[in-house]
């Protein structure tokens, strides 16, 4: 697994408070009817030169928050602090600067392609909009860039069909490095390859983070990618951040409900090894969450007045963060 990196404690981007809601509307006059809280008051912060892993079921709203920390989607209300920038108040010329420094590199290596373009372009795409250098020197940098992904430079004029799954996801990856940017959002980069091109494209990802002093936001739903390559790992269940903490914590010994049934459901790679599981219960409709804890529904440990009360995202002990209604002791006790 490497060394562990030392602690950084500078944060690049903090979040406060952030939301995203979409109003569910029905009927000829689309009147309201309920809201989909896809992300629901998220407060953290990623420090410079780590990687962050976030981690939860599939629609808990992980890449929902990675776009609208990039304003891909406009946030419902929050603060969204880059480099001590409101992203969120800056002027747009000075967004249009700030959003070099933050890049993303999405889930499927080839519908972030565009088919009619070659790869040379497609990445050279950020340095044009920019304007940065004369058309020599943008050639000259994206080969660069392809020798430095794994990609031979003589396949620049090539079209994104003529390459594998795990080619394009490094065609991906050059665009994101392509305007030198601070900070990277991994949004399921590893889904959609093979499991010995992902070790690949794993290990390309640390390279390029030592060399170059990225810091990532890596989201994911595989628990043994996320242990590997995270230093510190957040939960999301519903819009929500439930846990957070470093990683060998929390996999050695999480905390919230949630995580603790996430990480029973791992497989392991020896067939005659058991587990004891505890089952919970299936999500019946996410667009219902109860007044208090969204957990509750779901919760094995569910206590009363836990659908009524809100629990408070704190700090349980040092760089140790969970969203639950257990005592302290009862929590650190749990297993």
């Amino acid at each position: 697994m490497g060394e562990v990196k030392p602690e950084r404690k500078e944060p690049l981007l903090v979040l406060r408070e952030v939301k995203k809601h979409y109003p569910i509307v029905s009927g000829v006059f689309r009147r309201p009817k309920g809201t989909v809280k896809a992300v629901d008051g998220v407060d953290i912060s990623v420090r410079r030169g780590e990687t962050l892993g976030l981690v939860g079921e599939s629609g808990c709203g992980k890449s929902t928050l990675g776009r609208v920390i990039l304003r891909l989607e406009e946030p419902t209300s929050g603060q969204i602090i880059f480099n001590h920038e409101n992203l969120l108040k800056v002027p747009r010329t000075k967004f249009h600067h700030l959003r070099k420094k933050m890049q993303i590199i999405f889930q499927d290596p080839y519908s972030s392609l565009n088919p009619r373009q070659t790869i040379g372009r497609t990445i050279a795409e950020g340095l044009t909009i920019h304007k940065i250098g004369t058309s020599a020197e943008r050639r000259e940098k994206v080969q660069n860039l392809m020798e430095i992904v794994g990609l031979r430079p003589e396949y620049f004029n090539r079209y994104p069909h003529e390459f594998s799954g795990g080619q394009r996801q490094r065609i991906g990856i050059a665009r994101a490095l392509a305007l030198q940017p601070d900070f990277i959002i991994c949004d399921e980069p590893l889904s959609a390859l093979d499991v010995s091109i992902q070790a690949q494209v794993i290990n390309l990802l640390e390279d390029l983070q030592e060399q170059f002093g990225l810091t990532y936001l890596f989201i994911s739903h595989d628990l043994s990618v996320v242990r590997h390559i995270s230093d510190r790992v957040a939960v999301m269940y519903l819009g929500q951040l439930v846990e957070l903490a470093p990683k060998d914590e929390l996999y050695s010994h999480p905390y919230h409900p949630y995580t603790r049934t996430l990480l029973q459901a791992v497989p392991t790679p020896d067939p005659h090894a058991s587990k004891a599981r505890k089952l919970i219960r299936n999500l019946t409709d996410a667009t219902t969450a109860p007044a208090g804890c969204i957990f509750s529904p779901r919760c094995p440990v569910e206590m009363p007045g836990c659908a009524q009360q809100v629990p408070i995202f704190r700090e349980v002990t040092h760089n140790r963060w969970v969203r639950c209604f257990l005592s302290d002791a009862e929590i650190q006790s749990s297993t």
